[in-house]
């Protein structure tokens, strides 16, 4: 029978079923690295931002920094690629940075990475469906007031993708990953024609007249700034290495030459955008109405305005969004993972291990969507808002993993062992400096809430880990109960005469001790103090049906029905220590689901709370009541 959640989700899979999940190089590289390459979308943008700020005070000439920045970022780049190949053929397993450090750094290290990797993959799908609906208001301004209507359309999108599983989302975000590519290739080889072709262009250049009158600490402040901004693009590097088991046989072989491919993609197109940019000498303003690139595209094809150049610029704008919205897949192949992973090891809650109908992490799917649409709504669906928090937490990730690597290497030793530790220990160095320069530069901005955030985090993992060592350790303990069987008295609680009521009752006689068994009802005394006419009732009909239970009734002045009947239970768990006491509640089942919402709610009260006390067994039997005929 196909119902709504097999149209949605499709068929269920079985566990013997998850070779069939696993993933081919190409489907990979969408899955893994669209937040990477979807990011240089927003790169040269965040880089000429306080850039552009400057221009007042330090002439145009500073806008040509951009171009030494982004080749520092590419370096940093090519750095983490080397660096997180070894990691992936060292643990082919995946978990990225909290496996490395768990393994090789500790609990508190794997905690504080894992927690700082958590918060990146929240911001990265609401950093990217933002970027995504900035791209759409920038061909479609009409559609700015709808802004955060289309993020959390968007975000309810990808995780029903999500939802079907990570081969069904790869195959669907191929396609526009793909188109994206192609698109910004094409752009930057027309770009580079046009320049090629002499176009009259005006370059910035950095002249030292520039920097009178300005110390050499602002100039580097500034640089640091623009550094640290366009660090954003780095965002995602690393997911290809937590997610290595989603590849096909050989994994690490697999896993290391998508990574290496997408950082040759990711590397060539933000370095190519960020010079046509100082080619054409473009600035951008967080409040700009449109993009960077955006503007670079207009520029390039000269005359979007119609005819060919605007099918081609309505294309990329196209493709640019959907990447940038569907970049949020990234975190979706991770994030779950990760979750996973913590919970594992006892420091979230299990739930986060259980795979859905698809193979899928379903509980960490719907968690992260939550999370990024909370976000989503704080700030507007904003990119330029929400970026500030962004990279902090990603670094921290990086050093803490390369810190990690170089400790397994020197504890390992091997062929060729110190070269290992040199390339991953380069990469801690470098990540931690910048980690530092991102913290100081952004914090005012919001790093801070980041930088907050991680500890107040890892102190909630610990104590998620701390209870689950006391529950199982009270549990091992608790096997001595075993040892003396517990006397038993039954509590059969009723309101009336029905035949559910005396179902329950012919069953507390089958499981009673000796006839250990009696009936509770509550009643509300009238305004004189007398009994009602219902417990009356009750009491006249009750020798007919009751089969020699006794009956007692519990007075409630305050006419509450729960705190009576606790009261009772707590007074006999005092009076008869020695008994385990069973409670019988009859409960109706009904024909239709929203019936439910007209019954059992007093004994769903009585449940609740009876579920915190000791020596106390709730057992509900149900009566079936017939399905109303429509």
């Amino acid at each position: 029978m196909l119902t709504f959640r097999r149209f949605l989700l499709g068929r269920r899979l079985t566990t013997e079923e998850s070779h069939e999940t696993k993933i081919s190089n190409p489907i990979a590289l969408a899955v893994f690295s669209s937040d990477a390459l979807s990011s240089v979308a927003y790169g040269t943008q965040e880089i000429m931002a306080p850039l552009t700020a400057a221009v007042a005070i330090l002439g145009a000439g500073v806008l040509g920094w951009s171009w030494w920045v982004a080749l520092g970022i590419v370096g940093l780049l090519a750095v983490l690629n080397i660096s997180y190949r070894q990691t992936i053929h060292a643990y082919p397993s995946g978990g990225g940075a909290y496996l490395v450090a768990k393994d090789n750094l500790g609990e508190a290290a794997a905690q504080t990475a894992g927690a700082s990797l958590l918060i990146d993959y929240i911001l990265t799908v609401a950093v990217s469906i933002s970027a995504g609906v900035s791209a759409i208001t920038s061909a479609f301004p009409g559609l700015e007031p709808h802004r955060i209507f289309l993020a959390e359309a968007i975000i309810a999108f990808v995780a029903l993708m999500n939802l079907r599983g990570v081969k069904e989302s790869g195959l669907v975000f191929s396609f526009p990953t793909y188109g994206f590519v192609v698109c910004i290739v094409g752009l930057l080889i027309k770009g580079f024609w046009n320049v090629a072709m002499g176009h009259e262009v005006a370059i910035a250049k950095v002249a030292a007249a520039h920097l009178e009158g300005t110390t050499k600490l602002a100039a580097i402040w500034l640089f640091a700034r623009a550094y640290s901004a366009g660090c954003t693009a780095l965002t995602g590097v690393e997911a290809i290495s937590n997610g290595v088991t989603a590849f096909k046989a050989p994994v690490a072989h697999n896993a290391a030459k998508t990574m290496t491919w997408m950082v040759v993609i990711l590397g060539t197109m933000f370095l190519g955008i960020t010079y046509l940019t100082n080619h054409y000498g473009l600035t951008y303003h967080p409040d700009a109405p449109e993009t960077l690139l955006s503007q670079l595209t207009r520029t390039i094809l000269g005359g979007a305005e119609h005819g060919f150049p605007k099918l081609v610029y309505l294309t990329t704008t196209g493709f640019t969004m959907a990447i940038l919205a569907l970049a949020a897949n990234t975190a979706y192949a991770d994030f779950p993972r990760l979750a996973a992973l913590h919970a594992r090891d006892g420091f979230l809650p299990r739930q986060f291990t259980s795979q859905g109908d698809r193979l899928v992490f379903s509980n960490g799917i719907m968690i992260l969507s939550v999370a990024a649409g909370i976000l989503v709504l704080l700030f507007g669906a904003k990119e330029d808002h929400l970026l500030p928090l962004y990279a902090v937490g990603v670094f921290l990730g990086f050093t803490i993993s390369q810190t990690g690597m170089v400790v397994r290497w020197r504890r390992l030793k091997g062929k060729g062992w110190q070269l290992k530790a040199l390339i991953n220990g380069l990469g801690a160095v470098t990540t931690l400096i910048v980690m530092m320069v991102i913290a100081v530069t952004r914090f005012a901005h919001g790093a801070w809430i980041v930088i907050v955030l991680v500890p107040v985090m890892v102190m909630t993992f610990f104590n998620i880990h701390r209870h689950y060592i006391r529950v199982k350790s009270i549990l091992a303990g608790s096997r001595a109960d075993f040892i003396s069987p517990r006397k038993n008295r039954v509590v059969v609680l009723v309101s009336g005469i029905h035949s559910g009521v005396v179902q329950a009752l012919n069953y507390a006689k089958v499981i009673a001790e000796h006839g250990e068994v009696e009936a509770i009802t509550v009643d509300f005394p009238d305004d004189q103090g007398r009994d009602s006419a219902g417990l009356e009732k009750l009491r006249a009909d009750w020798p007919r049906y009751c089969e020699g239970i006794p009956l007692r009734a519990l007075r409630s002045p305050y006419r509450k029905i729960v705190e009576p009947i606790v009261d009772e239970l707590d007074r006999m768990r005092r009076a008869e220590p020695e008994y385990t006491i069973t409670v019988i509640l009859p409960e109706f089942v009904t024909g239709h689901w929203w019936a439910n919402l007209l019954h059992n709610q007093t004994a769903w009260r009585i449940k609740t709370t009876l579920l915190m006390k000791p020596k106390t067994v709730v057992i509900s039997i149900p009566y079936h009541l017939e399905p109303l005929v429509e």
